[in-house]
């Protein structure tokens, strides 16, 4: 797999960056101001990857990403998991005791909340975490502080004044790496994958159930299944599955057999390794 250039949604420390450099480490990063600016980098060829937030333990799923990934010929390679660990930023020489203002994402703000109460400090809602980082650096006033990543103190040269402002032990991102290429891993008994597909269902009474069977009665465990309307219909629905098998295992082809009977139009979004969740 071709790692060289990866593409992240964001400014420079953004967790985001934070996986791709944890992933990656070798990586030239590339920021974009939005997901589909990021997946479409790797469409044009600018760059090889895109390291994708899918979900988190605290906020739960980024719908956004279920609905660009079957509009874009891209394929997930590879997963990665994140913990996120939200830092209290000052300026250098600051202290707790100085901030009157805090500023981040607001989904950083709210699992923040019950240490900003503590230090009744005023909390501003911003667009991104690093930017908010970003910016008061350029301030370099005492009174304020940023909620972001420790990448992001040392990118903004910022004091962590707080390294676990979190109010949640255990937060963490899972990732997607998308590429233009599909990779498929040779199946290893000791190994275990993950297999991701989209389908629509057919136009027949119980479809899903039926479709859905087939995992059931070959005993492949589904570990996510997501659901949404395809664009421009408000009666047909697209489904996102990710299945704990790898295409070579006779349950799973049973399945997929028996899938094909009461589904059309099933993609493949990628077969890939599953990641080790305490990376």
């Amino acid at each position: 797999m071709n790692d060289n250039i990866i593409a992240y949604q964001g400014v420079e420390g953004a967790y985001s960056h934070l996986a791709c450099k944890k992933a990656f480490p070798n990586s030239i990063t590339i920021a974009c101001d939005s997901f589909c600016n990021a997946m479409k980098l790797v469409e044009s060829g600018t760059a090889n990857l895109a390291m994708i937030p899918v979900e988190n333990s605290t906020a739960g799923r980024v719908e956004e990403i279920y609905r660009l990934i079957p509009k874009l010929a891209l394929y997930i390679v590879k997963e990665h998991f994140e913990p996120v660990n939200h830092c209290l930023l000052g300026v250098k020489g600051s202290n707790k005791e100085n901030i009157r203002y805090v500023s981040s994402h607001p989904q950083a703000l709210a699992q923040c909340h019950n240490n900003i109460t503590k230090l009744n400090i005023k909390a501003l809602a911003k667009f991104d975490t690093a930017g908010s980082a970003e910016e008061v650096s350029k301030k370099n006033n005492p009174i304020y502080g940023a909620i972001a990543s420790s990448l992001a103190a040392k990118l903004y040269n910022l004091e962590i004044l707080d390294d676990k402002f979190g109010d949640l032990k255990g937060n963490v991102t899972r990732f997607i790496i998308l590429s233009k290429e599909m990779s498929t891993p040779e199946y290893k008994k000791n190994e275990e994958y993950i297999t991701s597909l989209i389908f629509q269902v057919r136009d027949i009474p119980a479809a899903l159930y039926k479709a859905l069977g087939g995992f059931a009665t070959n005993s492949v465990n589904l570990i996510k299944l997501e659901s949404y309307s395809v664009p421009g219909s408000l009666q047909a629905s697209q489904f996102h599955i990710d299945i704990d098998a790898h295409p070579n295992e006779k349950n799973l082809k049973l399945a997929i057999e028996e899938l094909t009977f009461f589904a059309k139009e099933i993609k493949y979004l990628g077969i890939y390794k599953k990641a080790d969740k305490d990376c």
